[in-house]
């Protein structure tokens, strides 16, 4: 199983992003081995599309889940289509989200919680 957390840097260690699209860096990590490595997300600079790109990474990826906090509605169909769940992540740390999904105790998000084509 992979997931892939919202990163302002490249550990586990580092502070959670709220933005998807916009985020730096996913961490992308197996809750289960332990194992992860931190991916540079295309996103930050782009004009527009960030979400989708971003959400195509995952694709690419394979990861199982993401962990955010904010999503807006291209990513999410984008994510959905491709079964990718989507969980809401809290501030904090990349490994305390983690942690906390581990633990069941991050919201599954089925909508959309940021509004589309939103600007950095």
């Amino acid at each position: 199983m992979k997931v892939a957390i919202c990163a302002q840097g490249t550990h586990l260690d580092a502070p959670m992003d709220l933005r998807f699209g916009r985020c730096p860096y996913f961490v992308v990590a197996d809750p289960q081995t332990g194992e992860w490595e931190h991916v540079p997300n295309p996103g930050p600079g782009a004009a527009g599309g960030a979400g989708i790109q971003a959400a195509q990474l995952m694709i690419k990826l394979k990861v199982d889940a993401v962990i955010t906090g904010r999503l807006g509605p291209n990513a999410m169909e984008v994510l959905k289509k491709a079964g990718i769940k989507v969980y809401e992540g809290t501030v904090g740390t990349v490994r305390q989200n983690l942690e906390a999904y581990r633990q069941n105790r991050l919201p599954l998000l089925t909508q959309p919680n940021a509004p589309g084509d939103h600007k950095p």
